[in-house]
């Protein structure tokens, strides 16, 4: 499969633009989906099963759209109406999700939203590096990685500005969620879809060579082909890819306790609170929504100077010490009590959060044939929604019994995880795959 000739740095960028909706749209609920249950009536305790949603859709939807993108023909091209359509369910699912009346209402939604963006995130991928010479992996995924940080940023810190700019923090709706928190959302749904409008204008899909149109034409169609194309993937998996798995195991169970308690910790640890009624319980989301934007900006400044970097020491090295480091952050933050000091431990997550989003991507793009990268893209996600499934199920059988029901304590679990993951990346054997080599067929 032909690439473009190397892009420039301006049209790289414009590319990856629609990734900044995306993130926005993760970000929101990164930090507002467990206070918006804890407002609702939810329990500490089976928290993690609410957020069964991403996890479970990824696990399904991602997959079969990646290996559906690969077979797609159409006059917007493979990986165009994909995200397209993702991104417009995703901007619904948004701005409906702050105006949820009940806790099964929030948590459908969900579902609704994480389908959505599922159904955006690895056709997006594979539309990046099917427009990218081999020697621009690097830089086409890490400047994804910087959209990740920035529209990140501004998902967590949007409440923050909107007190700033003069909303009340204490208002909130009949259902005890903050009107700050419902205008975010409302503004996410905007970026959703003008973000990826602006990727598709400014940078369109590369038209197939005739011979890939030709293969693509000629091959099965219908969800029984899918299937067997996803299943014929798994079983000729590259080994890289397998042992990136186990890496990928430590790092998202770790992350996803991070997401989940976060904002639970700080409102126990800085304001000796768990009651979700009051000013206190309040005053930690809008904490977890400004360190959380701080360490987003640090990814999104990271994800450039870590260029240099990867090229020079290799992604696998610099990825194990990027998680090293949020490690060791993780397992300070319930030491501290002083909001000030929780800005420095999230350098090092804001560091490991920009590899996270770009560093496995190179090393996976360098060992997978580019006319199976959809299906790949979309396989590799299951490593991301397996170790959350996976915390989702365990945790609650712990939390009291392990863990003293104390969210902080999930924080240090997840500090010691990222530190597995450092040292499980370093036993990644990479490969390279020749670009034309190994070209399965699609029947």
């Amino acid at each position: 499969m032909a690439h473009q000739p190397h892009l420039s740095f301006w049209q790289i960028v414009n590319m990856n633009v629609g990734f900044f909706g995306i993130q926005f749209s993760f970000g929101l609920q990164q930090s507002s989906m467990s206070p918006i249950y804890s407002y609702l009536g939810a329990n500490e305790a089976t928290l993690p099963l609410l957020w069964l949603a991403g996890p479970m859709t990824g696990l399904i939807i991602q997959p079969i759209v990646g290996a559906m993108s690969d077979r797609t023909v159409s006059r917007w091209g493979r990986r165009t109406p994909y995200f397209l359509i993702g991104a417009i369910l995703c901007s619904l699912g948004l701005l409906a999700m702050p105006f949820s009346p009940t806790l099964w209402m929030a948590a459908s939604l969900l579902w609704v939203l994480d389908s959505a963006n599922n159904v955006t995130m690895e056709p997006y991928r594979a539309y990046v590096s099917d427009k990218l010479a081999p020697a621009q992996h690097a830089l086409g995924f890490l400047t994804q990685s910087a959209f990740t940080g920035l529209g990140q940023t501004l998902a967590y810190l949007t409440p923050s500005l909107l007190v700033w700019f003069g909303m009340n923090k204490d208002a909130t709706n009949a259902s005890h969620i903050p009107h700050i928190v419902i205008a975010a959302f409302l503004i996410g749904a905007v970026f959703s879809i003008s973000s990826v409008l602006w990727s598709l204008y400014t940078t369109p899909e590369t038209p197939l060579a005739a011979a890939d149109l030709a293969r693509l034409r000629a091959a099965r169609r219908g969800g029984k082909a899918v299937v067997a194309e996803i299943a014929l993937a798994i079983r000729e998996m590259p080994p890289t890819m397998r042992q990136l798995a186990v890496m990928k195991l430590f790092q998202w169970y770790a992350l996803f306790c991070y997401w989940q308690y976060i904002s639970l910790s700080l409102a126990k640890t800085v304001f000796h609170t768990s009651d979700p009624l009051t000013a206190g319980f309040r005053d930690a989301g809008l904490l977890n929504g400004q360190i959380g934007a701080f360490y987003n900006f640090i990814a999104f400044i990271a994800a450039f100077a870590l260029v240099p970097f990867t090229r020079r020491f290799g992604p696998k090295v610099v990825h194990s010490v990027c998680l090293a480091l949020a490690g060791a952050s993780m397992l300070c933050i319930p030491l501290i009590s002083a909001p000030g000091w929780l800005f420095v431990a999230m350098i090092g997550i804001g560091l490991a959060w920009a590899s996270i989003m770009g560093n496995p991507y190179i090393m996976l793009a360098g060992c997978i044939p580019p006319e199976r990268t959809g299906v790949y893209m979309g396989i590799f996600n299951m490593f991301i929604v397996i170790p959350m499934i996976i915390q989702i199920f365990t945790l609650p059988l712990y939390y009291q019994a392990w863990l003293g029901g104390r969210p902080d304590n999930v924080i240090r679990l997840a500090g010691g995880l990222m530190l597995c993951a450092a040292l499980s990346v370093l036993l990644v054997k990479l490969r390279h795959v020749r670009a034309g080599a190994a070209q399965p067929s699609l029947a």
